[in-house]
C-alpha cells in the first residue's frame, strides 16, 4: 500500500473529526490561546496608548521640574533650538471665600500659567456644575480663575463668587473638567485652582521660603531638536542638581495610578496564566487518551505495509493542523474578548487606545501550536512504533511514557512562552515553578496513598464495594498516580483562582478600605494639641491616626557630612537637598512591615528607616545619622528597615524614631481620621483652628475604589475562561481511563456483579480520587496564593484553616459530577460489546 503523509494526514483528521476525537484537544488549546491573547492584545494596546499620550500627560515633549526656578538656562537653550516652551508653577495655599460668602477656607492646589498652556494635550473647561465641558486654546484671564468643581461645594460658593487668594481677590469664572499635566502626588489630592500669571505677584504669596514647584515644558515639531534638547537637559540635570531640578517622565506624572494598572495587569496575567497550564493538562490527558484509542487502527496501518515515517509524518500533520485552526480560533475569540477588557475598564484607560501590533497573533498562534506539540504529540507518535502483530497479540504495542528528551524540550519551550507572557520573572516563576512542584509533590502523595490503601482496605471486613474500588486502584498505580496527579493539578488551578476571586481580591481591596482615613490635617500647633484631639472625640472620630512631625535635614552619615554631590541618583540628590518629615512613636504603624532588623520600643538612639530610601540614600543597619531639626542636631543608629504601604491612606514617614517623646525637638502634629458625616464639619475645624492645613481625600479614595472594582470586574471575566479550562481538564483526567473501565465492567458484569455495586465501586473511586487531589490541591493552592500576595502583589493574606478541608469535599464531587457525565455510558454498555470490542 503506497500512499504519502498527506494524504493519510487528511483522511485521519476527517475521519476523527467528524467521530468527534479530537473535540477536547480543540476546546483546550482555544481555550488556553483565547485567555493569553486577549491579555496580550489589551496590554499592547495599553502600551502603545500609554506611549503615545506620554507627551499629553506630561504637558509637553521636555519637562522640567525645579523647586529653585532657576531655569534661564533651559529657555535660552530651547529658544536656540527653535522649540516652543511655556513655565508654571504649582504651589499649595489656602483659597477664602469672602466674607458675604461665609468666608469658608481650603488647602487649594495653585497653578500660574501663562499664555500657550499646555503645549500637549488639551485642558478642557465647562461654564458651571453639571455643564458640558470642551477644550479650550486659552487660560484664564488676568483677574479670573478656573477651578475644581470640588472646591465650590468646600468653600460654599457658586461660579461668579470671588476667591480670595493672599493679597489678591480673583473671579470664579470656568471649572476644570481635565486637565493634562496635573500629574499626582501629594498636591493632587487638593482642589486645582488655576490663574494667570499676570496675577502672581498680586497675592504676594511667593516668598524666600514658599515650596514652588516650577515646571518648564518644551515641544517642537523637528523630533531631532527635541531629541537633542532633551539628551542636553539630561546632562545638566545631572550635574546641576543642587536646585532640585529633574526631568520628568511618565512615571513620575502618575506613579500610583500606574502601579494600580500594573497590579491589575498581574493579575490578568496570572488568570491567563492558570488557563495555559491546565489546558497544557486537558491536552496531555486528551492525546495519550486518542493515542491509547488508535492503537489498533496504527497496527492495521503497519499490516499494510505504510512505513512508520509515513504513519508518524500523517498523525504531525493532523495535530499541526487541528493546533492551526485551534490556534487562530483562540486568537479571533481573544481579539473580541480584549474589547471587553477595555469596556470594563472605561475611564481608566483611554478609550480610543492604538490598533494592536501583530505580536499577540504570533503569540497566541506559537502557544497554541507549542501546547499542543509538547504535550499532545509525545504519546500521539508513538502510534507509529506499534508492532502489526497487535491485530493478533492486543497485549502488545501498549503506550510507553514519553522519552525525557521530548517532554524536556517541550515543557522548557511552553515555559519560556508562560514566562513571557506573565511579563513578570517572579510572577512567572511562582506560578509555572509552583505548578512543576505540585505536580511532583502529587504524585508522590498518589503513589503513597495507593500503596496504604492496598494494605489498609481488609478483604474479608471492608465491605464489597470498597474492596473492589481498592483493587481497580491497586491494579494499575501507574492510572491512578496519574488521575490524582493531573486532577489534583486541575483542581489546584481552580482553588487558586477562587482563593484570587475571594480572598486576594478582597485583600487587594482592604488594602483601601472604603472607611479608609479621608482627612490628613498638619501644622497642629503642640498648644492645639489636646483641644484638637478633645474636637474631634466630641465630634463622634474615636479613632484616628496621631503623630509628631519633625522637619529635618539629614546632614551626616557615619560621622560624614553628606551633599547631593556625594549620589548620583537623582532621587537621593533631591533628598539630601531637602527636609524630610520625621516622626516617632513607641509602637510601630499599622501597614509597616519589618525587613531587617526589629523594632525596639523606647530605643533613645534607634531609628528605623524605610526600606526605598535606604536603598536610595544607600543605608544600611548599624548606620549613624545625624539630622539637622530646626538648628537641633538629633543622632541615630539604623536599628530597623521598613516596609511601607504607601497605598493604605494612612500617615507614613520615611524614618521613624521608636519613642514616644523626643524632648527639645521644634515638632507640629498630625492627624489622619474619617470625617463623620455631618454638614460644615470641615468649616467649623477650620474656624477653630485657622492655622492647620486639612487635605480633603474623598475624590482621591472614591477614585482609587473605582479602580479597583474595574479591574476586579476584568479579572472576574477572564476568570470564566479560566473556569472552563479547570473543568475540561476534570473531564479529561476522570475519562482518561473509560475503555479501561468499560472492559473490566464487562468482565465483572460477566462474572454475575450486579450494577448497583458497580456503581458503588465507580463512585468510590472517584471519589477517593477527587477528595485526596482536592484536599493536596487546596493545601498547596495556600502556598502558592499566600507567595503570590507576598512577592508578586505586596499585601498581606492568610487563608482559612478549612480551605484545604473544603478542597477535599468539593474535589469528590467535581470528580463524581465529571464521572458520572463521561462514564454514565459505561455502565449501560451491554456486555458483549464490551467484551468482543476487548478482544477484536
Amino acid at each position: 500500500m503506497t500512499m504519502s503523509f498527506l494524504q493519510l494526514g487528511w483522511r485521519t483528521l476527517w475521519r476523527d473529526a467528524r467521530a468527534g476525537e479530537l473535540r477536547l484537544l480543540w476546546v483546550a488549546v482555544t481555550l488556553a490561546v483565547t485567555a493569553l491573547t486577549s491579555v496580550a492584545f489589551f496590554a499592547n494596546r495599553l502600551e502603545a496608548g500609554l506611549e503615545r499620550d506620554a507627551r499629553q500627560l506630561l504637558g509637553g515633549d521636555v519637562v522640567i521640574a525645579s523647586h529653585d526656578g532657576q531655569l534661564q538656562e533651559f529657555v535660552h537653550q530651547a529658544e536656540q533650538e527653535g522649540l516652543r516652551h511655556v513655565t508654571t508653577l504649582v504651589f499649595p495655599t489656602m483659597g477664602r471665600a469672602t466674607e458675604e460668602r461665609g468666608g469658608n477656607a481650603r488647602l487649594v492646589a495653585l497653578k500660574v500659567v501663562e499664555a500657550g498652556y499646555p503645549l500637549r494635550g488639551s485642558l478642557r473647561v465647562a461654564d458651571g456644575a453639571g455643564q458640558p465641558d470642551a477644550p479650550v486654546e486659552h487660560v484664564p484671564a488676568a483677574g479670573e480663575a478656573w477651578v475644581d468643581a470640588a472646591l465650590l461645594s468646600a468653600l460654599e460658593v457658586r461660579v461668579g463668587d470671588h476667591l480670595l487668594l493672599g493679597d489678591a481677590r480673583v473671579r470664579i469664572t470656568r471649572l476644570i473638567t481635565a486637565e493634562p499635566d496635573r500629574g499626582a502626588g501629594f498636591m493632587s489630592f487638593a482642589p486645582r485652582v488655576m490663574i494667570h500669571a499676570q496675577d502672581l505677584e498680586a497675592t504676594g504669596l511667593v516668598q524666600p521660603a514658599s515650596r514652588i514647584t516650577w515646571r518648564l515644558a518644551v515641544a517642537g515639531e523637528d523630533v531631532a531638536a527635541v531629541a537633542r534638547y532633551e539628551t542636553w537637559a539630561r546632562a545638566q540635570v545631572g550635574e546641576n542638581g543642587r536646585g532640585g531640578r529633574r526631568v520628568e517622565s511618565l512615571e513620575s506624572g502618575s506613579p500610583e495610578m500606574r502601579r494600580t494598572l500594573e497590579r491589575g495587569e498581574k493579575f490578568l496575567s496570572l488568570v491567563a496564566l492558570l488557563a495555559a497550564l491546565l489546558s497544557a493538562v486537558a491536552v496531555a490527558l486528551a492525546a495519550r487518551a486518542f493515542a491509547q484509542r488508535h492503537l489498533d487502527a496504527a497496527a492495521m496501518l503497519r499490516v499494510l505495509g505504510l512505513p512508520q515515517r509515513t504513519i508518524a509524518w500523517a498523525y504531525v500533520f493532523e495535530f499541526a493542523v487541528v493546533g492551526l485552526g485551534a490556534s487562530l480560533l483562540g486568537v479571533a475569540l481573544g481579539w473580541g474578548v480584549h474589547h471587553a477588557f477595555v469596556w470594563l475598564l472605561s475611564g481608566l484607560v483611554a478609550q480610543g487606545l492604538p490598533a494592536s501590533s501583530l505580536w499577540p497573533v504570533g503569540f497566541g498562534v506559537g502557544m497554541g501550536m507549542t501546547l499542543l506539540l509538547a504535550f499532545g504529540l509525545p504519546p500521539v507518535l508513538q502510534l507509529a512504533q506499534v508492532p502489526p502483530l497487535r491485530v493478533l497479540r492486543r497485549d502488545m504495542g501498549a503506550l510507553k511514557p514519553a522519552s525525557a528528551s521530548v517532554l524536556l524540550v517541550g515543557v522548557l519551550g511552553f515555559a519560556a512562552l508562560l514566562m513571557a507572557v506573565s511579563r513578570d520573572a517572579l510572577l512567572g516563576g511562582i506560578a509555572v515553578g509552583g505548578f512543576a512542584l505540585a505536580t511532583l509533590l502529587f504524585a508522590g502523595m498518589a503513589w503513597l496513598a495507593v500503596q496504604l490503601l492496598r494494605r489498609m482496605v481488609h478483604e474479608h471486613t471492608a465491605p464489597r464495594w470498597l474492596v473492589l474500588a481498592t483493587r481497580q486502584l491497586a491494579a494499575r498505580p501507574g492510572y491512578a498516580v496519574i488521575q490524582v496527579s493531573s486532577l489534583a493539578v486541575g483542581l489546584l488551578a481552580l482553588v487558586l483562582l477562587v482563593l484570587l476571586r475571594t480572598d486576594l481580591v478582597s485583600s487587594w481591596r482592604q488594602a483601601t478600605p472604603p472607611d479608609a482615613a479621608n482627612r490628613f490635617v498638619i501644622n497642629i500647633m503642640p498648644d492645639q494639641a489636646q483641644a484638637f484631639q478633645q474636637h474631634l472625640r466630641s465630634a463622634g472620630v474615636a479613632d484616628y491616626d496621631w503623630y509628631p512631625m519633625i522637619r529635618g535635614r539629614l546632614v551626616e552619615v557615619n560621622g560624614r557630612a553628606v551633599s547631593p554631590e556625594d549620589y548620583a541618583n537623582e532621587r537621593a540628590q533631591r533628598m539630601v537637598d531637602r527636609e524630610f518629615n520625621l516622626s516617632n512613636a513607641e509602637q510601630m504603624p499599622q501597614k509597616n512591615r519589618i525587613v531587617a532588623g526589629a523594632w525596639r520600643a523606647g530605643e533613645a538612639d534607634g531609628a528605623s528607616v524605610e526600606e526605598g530610601i535606604a536603598e536610595t540614600l544607600g543605608l544600611k543597619l548599624g548606620d549613624t545619622l545625624v539630622f539637622d531639626m530646626g538648628g537641633m542636631r538629633h543622632s541615630a543608629r539604623v536599628t530597623s528597615l521598613r516596609k511601607v504601604d504607601w497605598g493604605s491612606m494612612r500617615a507614613n514617614f520615611f524614618i521613624l524614631f521608636p519613642v514616644a517623646q523626643l524632648p527639645d525637638v521644634p515638632t507640629t502634629y498630625m492627624a489622619a481620621y474619617r470625617a463623620p458625616v455631618q454638614p460644615g464639619f470641615d468649616n467649623g475645624l477650620l474656624r477653630e483652628f485657622p492655622n492647620v492645613t486639612n487635605v480633603d481625600m474623598d475624590s482621591t479614595i472614591a477614585q482609587v475604589q473605582r479602580v479597583l472594582d474595574q479591574v476586579i470586574r476584568a479579572v472576574e471575566f477572564l476568570f470564566i475562561f479560566t473556569l472552563a479550562a479547570g473543568l475540561v481538564v476534570l473531564f479529561a483526567a476522570v475519562t482518561a481511563t473509560r475503555e479501561e473501565r468499560a472492559r473490566e465492567y464487562a468482565i465483572m458484569r460477566a462474572m454475575g456483579a450486579q450494577a448497583h455495586l458497580l456503581r458503588q465501586v465507580q463512585r468510590a473511586e472517584l471519589a477517593g480520587v477527587g477528595m485526596l487531589a482536592g484536599f493536596l490541591a487546596s493545601a498547596v493552592a495556600m502556598a502558592v496564593g499566600w507567595a503570590l500576595a507576598r512577592w508578586v502583589f505586596e499585601f498581606a493574606w492568610t487563608a482559612a484553616w478549612w480551605v484545604p478541608v473544603a478542597g477535599g469535599l468539593a474535589g469528590a464531587l467535581l470528580a463524581w459530577m465529571a464521572g458520572w457525565w463521561g462514564l454514565r455510558e459505561v455502565l449501560r454498555r451491554p456486555v458483549m460489546h464490551s467484551l468482543r470490542a476487548a478482544a477484536e
